[in-house]
């Protein structure tokens, strides 16, 4: 992080952008699925903190109300899935910026999205723990306040 410092700066406004709007797209999509599909309650609590790291995703899970069980698991799919898929799906969007293809994984992905970024290019890893640390507040933050406001 040190050598990339400068970087980090200039891109700190368009980071928080696409956290909030990451984070929020993350936790919307799993209500519009939920309500499609008709899910349990415990279900859609345990689906809801599915793109943050497996230990806060667990214990926001657990907090209210969801099964953690299920949420790791969430977790490790989601981990698993943006992994796989990320560098075909950014390659198709023509999206060629690592600091931009890390923090979308590390955003969606978590720490398996994030190891991989870290394969593919050092900026890339960087951007992805940055996006996985930050997620994981922002997820602990807009959950919580989602459930309350939504009424589950």
């Amino acid at each position: 992080m040190y050598r990339q410092w400068e970087n980090v700066k200039r891109l700190t406004p368009p980071v928080f952008v696409a956290l909030i709007v990451g984070s929020a797209t993350a936790v919307v999509s799993v209500i519009a699925l939920g309500k499609a599909f008709d899910l349990q309650k415990e279900i859609l609590l345990s689906f809801l903190p599915k793109s943050a790291t497996a230990g806060v995703a667990m214990s926001i899970s657990a907090s209210l109300g969801g099964n953690p069980s299920l949420t790791a698991v969430l977790v490790i799919l989601t981990g698993i899935f943006g992994a796989i898929t990320v560098t075909p799906l950014m390659n198709l969007m023509g999206i060629t910026n690592y600091a931009a293809r890390g923090f979308a994984v590390g955003l969606a992905s978590h720490g398996i999205g994030t190891a991989r970024a870290y394969n593919v290019d050092s900026t890339a890893g960087l951007f992805a723990g940055i996006a996985m640390s930050l997620n994981a507040i922002a997820t602990t933050i807009i959950v919580p306040i989602v459930v309350r406001v939504g009424g589950f």
